[in-house]
């Protein structure tokens, strides 16, 4: 399959900037959800590129700066822990997605999403658009927005375990492992933990 089916799809109805879109973090006990948003000159070669979810840490961290030095335009964006308690992760991974896009430099007239959804209960992805289920394993667009997603979030994590060591949250990232659920019950909820989430631990 061409890994560029939809964006070409998109331009042979008459768009002309066609933006990939996907996010990360939808599921962490802790910290934001994070979105990316990018714009490829289509039929870029960027050797590699995939879902982020198939690539190691390390491929991940390679292939970051190459696609922001490639890309016509990309943005990052991010909705916290907190606004993520006060509405709910759907809303807050739309929310995020359509800041991503609205940060791009250059104004896209059409998204490719990935996933099913397009709106929660308080924000929605505004710009035209397609989503697509698995589409960072379909659209090279999202998946450079995936990658961009998922190393921004985590890079973020490793800051926070500097400010909160006694969360080892560069090992686990946020995630419900093992190791994060016994630290929890030893020291309860940091201030970036979803409350929320915590559907396991006594809350505070």
């Amino acid at each position: 399959m061409d890994f560029w089916q939809y964006e070409k799809e998109a331009i042979a109805e008459g768009r002309t900037a066609v933006c990939g879109c996907d996010e990360a973090g939808a599921g962490p006990l802790a910290g934001p959800a994070y979105a990316a948003a990018v714009i490829l000159p289509v039929g870029l070669d960027l050797p590699g590129l995939d879902d982020s979810k198939k690539l190691t840490e390390k491929r991940r961290e390679v292939l970051f700066p190459v696609i922001q030095s490639q890309a016509l335009a990309w943005s990052v964006a991010f909705v916290d822990a907190a606004e993520i308690d006060e509405t709910d992760i759907l809303s807050a991974r739309m929310k995020a997605m359509q800041l991503a896009i609205d940060g791009l430099a250059h104004t896209p007239d059409f998204a490719l999403i990935d996933g099913n959804r397009d709106k929660g209960r308080s924000a929605a992805i505004v710009t035209p658009h397609l989503c697509l289920v698995k589409g960072d394993s379909l659209s090279a667009s999202i998946a450079a927005a995936s990658i961009l997603a998922k190393v921004s979030r985590d890079r973020f994590m490793v800051e926070m375990a500097e400010q909160f060591p006694e969360y080892h949250f560069d090992k686990h990232k946020g995630y419900g492992t093992k190791l994060h659920y016994e630290l929890l019950a030893r020291y309860g909820p940091s201030p970036i933990h979803r409350r929320t989430f915590l559907k396991k631990e006594r809350r505070p």
